[in-house]
């Protein structure tokens, strides 16, 4: 493969195909449906794929094959089919690229001159929602595949998979993957683009990632409110009573979360890589979250962060019901509490246990016997990477060589990509290739969401390496 000539096309098609389709992209709300229940009738995923579709069709891969497969009742997907370069491959032998096309909601507080709906091209960034996240993946991968065929590049048969339901936490990903089991045939190497990166200078693998287990925790001690004089002292807060409760899974006073089921051992290799992060780019934990003036982070030591942050769990409140607003807030022993809790869990904790421990430190011997109910309750698995194998780090070296000029590194991400723990179960023996845009001030599901645009062509890039040396171990 004429490498420098790879680089050259892949910068070329940034600017001249990639960049206006993707911004026509952005302009589509395809808000994911656990945002947005008429997603259906809005058509507005629908319509995300058909630009999508639409693009690569006009590339005129010789063989690439495209289907929309719905299944009933779930989030459709764009497969994308594109044949190996050489004619005697095995067809059996896949390379899955995995991107998604659904998007966080709009949110308010965009700076001015910016819209999560409108594109924006500033200071080599390419702004609005779902830009980074993960609209530009279909391009990358595309690209990658088309300057591999045309400067003498080989590739095994690629099949890019575009889900629409991921920031919904890919609820519909398992069916599918059954659905299309025979379809996609043996994968042996995953390609994943939505992930992230801890500077611009290098390329960032990802070799781990947590798993979310989420529960709606309702504390009832009463049918109906009563005036707090009256009943205070007599009947217990149920506020008091979920407080209790949450004492038993989290110690307040360090974070630590106290249920075994819920921890997990950190191997010895991703601690010894998140110590050559950290040195790597000093700040990199610190950094990453804007400081508010007097704030003190968990920890003083920046290795500690990054543990905490990718493989030990941690518990939020991530929403709340029975608060009444400041301005309606009555002298009233409400009859109830209800939080939301996010727990985030290690990379190889099982989420169905995770999930059994909590609601049983919750229910079990309930202060005064409360009562204590689950309105809500579901789990996604974390995923940890096996290890690289040694025609990958050869590609990776080069890539790094070529084209960035620093050497590639590794880093454990704390939140979640549901597909890929589904991934691995599936194709135990893969290697994987996760990686991505989010870099800093990509800000993802936040304002001002954007996609740095030279290192998103960097990575295009990066995947054309790995495709090729994949194609030839």
């Amino acid at each position: 493969m004429d490498r420098s000539a790879v680089r050259t096309a892949v910068e070329q098609a940034w600017q001249d195909s990639v960049l206006p389709s993707l911004s026509e992209l952005v302009r589509i709300p395809a808000v994911s449906p656990a945002y947005d229940a008429g997603w259906v009738a809005a058509g507005q995923l629908d319509a995300a794929i058909e630009h999508v579709r639409d693009w690569i069709t006009a590339r005129g891969i010789p063989g690439a094959k495209l289907d929309v497969v719905r299944l009933p009742e779930r989030t459709p997907v764009l497969l994308v089919d594109v044949p190996a370069t050489a004619p005697d491959a095995d067809e059996q032998d896949t390379v899955l690229l995995y991107g998604h096309l659904d998007k966080q909601p709009p949110v308010g507080g965009w700076s001015e001159g910016l819209d999560p709906w409108t594109p924006v091209v500033r200071d080599g960034r390419l702004y609005g929602r779902g830009s980074v996240d993960d609209g530009y993946a279909p391009y990358a991968a595309i690209t990658a595949i088309e300057s591999i065929r045309a400067h003498g590049g080989a590739h095994a048969r690629c099949v890019l998979l575009l889900e629409t339901g991921e920031e919904s936490g890919s609820p519909d990903m398992s069916a599918y993957l059954e659905h299309l089991a025979d379809r996609l045939g043996s994968v042996s190497l995953v390609v994943c683009l939505d992930s992230g990166a801890a500077d611009y200078e290098r390329l960032w693998l990802t070799t781990s990632l947590r798993g979310d287990v989420r529960v709606g925790v309702q504390v009832r001690v009463l049918d109906g409110g009563q005036h707090s004089g009256t009943a205070s002292g007599i009947v217990p807060s149920s506020f008091r009573v979920l407080r209790s409760l949450l004492d038993r899974i989290e110690d307040s006073a360090t974070g630590e979360v106290l249920l075994p089921e819920l921890n997990a051992e950190i191997p010895a290799n991703r601690v010894e890589q998140a110590r050559a992060a950290v040195a790597a780019v000093p700040g990199l934990i610190r950094d990453s979250i804007p400081a508010r003036e007097g704030m003190r982070w968990v920890s003083e030591d920046e290795v500690e962060l990054a543990l905490n942050n990718t493989w030990r769990p941690t518990v939020s409140v991530i929403g709340a019901e029975g608060l009444p607003s400041l301005p309606d807030a009555g002298n009233v022993l409400r009859p109830s509490t209800t939080v939301a809790l996010s727990v985030r869990t290690p990379p190889t904790t099982d989420p169905e246990v995770a999930l059994a421990a909590l609601r049983e430190a919750l229910s079990a011997d309930v202060p005064y016997g409360a009562e204590v109910t689950f309105p809500l309750s579901d789990g996604a698995a974390g995923w940890n990477a096996p290890d690289t194998e040694p025609w990958l780090e050869s590609a990776l070296d080069a890539v790094s060589e070529d084209v960035f000029g620093e050497r590639w590194a590794t880093m454990g991400l704390g939140g979640s990509i549901p597909l890929m723990g589904l991934l691995q179960g599936a194709y135990p023996d893969a290697q994987f290739v996760v990686t991505g845009a989010l870099g800093p001030g990509s800000n993802a599901h936040v304002p001002d969401e954007s996609l740095h645009l030279e290192f998103a062509a960097k990575i295009t890039t990066a995947i054309a390496y790995a495709l090729d040396a994949h194609a030839r171990r």
